[in-house]
């Protein structure tokens, strides 16, 4: 007798087993579908942010390009009135008013590159040892997916770039 009552509360606890898996599976049920909605989520933000970040960057290469080619044309803004008082010395002579004025000319005529929304000059524009002109812009990016948001929370986003060049006499 003992072994038939084992085998039966051997089958019993199979089926108790079995009905509390079953409970168990029902309250799983749609676990995996919460697990995906959170990875779609994940991945859409990183590729979302990827693209951002792409813009920022390639705007932020726009932006140096533009200060370098006003930094170019800085470094040929000649003082004249220091150039006749103490001559030429190898190098032009420059003044932080010179590289200023011809910075913000030629500013005023470079078309504004696209993913910026507007831009300027910022200091420490000028020349610090009156041979190197040094050029510093700021511009605010317009990004193409979270751009609002940033800019309604953050106040955008504001990248600023320095360049220097020198116009050696030869």
């Amino acid at each position: 007798m003992r072994s038939g009552r084992a085998s039966t509360d051997l089958g019993a606890t199979a089926v108790c087993r079995a009905l509390r898996s079953q409970g168990r599976r029902g309250r799983e049920e749609g676990q995996v579908a919460i697990l995906i909605l959170g990875l779609f989520a994940l991945t859409l933000t990183l590729i979302l942010g990827g693209i951002d970040v792409t813009a920022a960057q390639l705007a932020r290469m726009r932006l140096l390009d533009a200060a370098d080619s006003i930094a170019l044309d800085a470094a040929d803004a000649l003082d004249e009135e220091a150039a006749y008082r103490s001559g030429l010395h190898g190098t032009l002579l420059l003044t932080d008013a010179s590289v200023q004025r011809a910075a913000a000319a030629h500013l005023a005529q470079t078309p504004r590159p696209s993913g910026i929304s507007h831009w300027s000059l910022a200091p420490p524009t000028g020349s610090a040892d009156g041979q190197t002109a040094v050029v510093t812009l700021t511009g605010q990016v317009a990004l193409p997916l979270s751009g609002w948001l940033l800019e309604r929370f953050a106040g955008g986003v504001t990248i600023t770039v320095r360049s220097r060049a020198r116009a050696p006499l030869r």
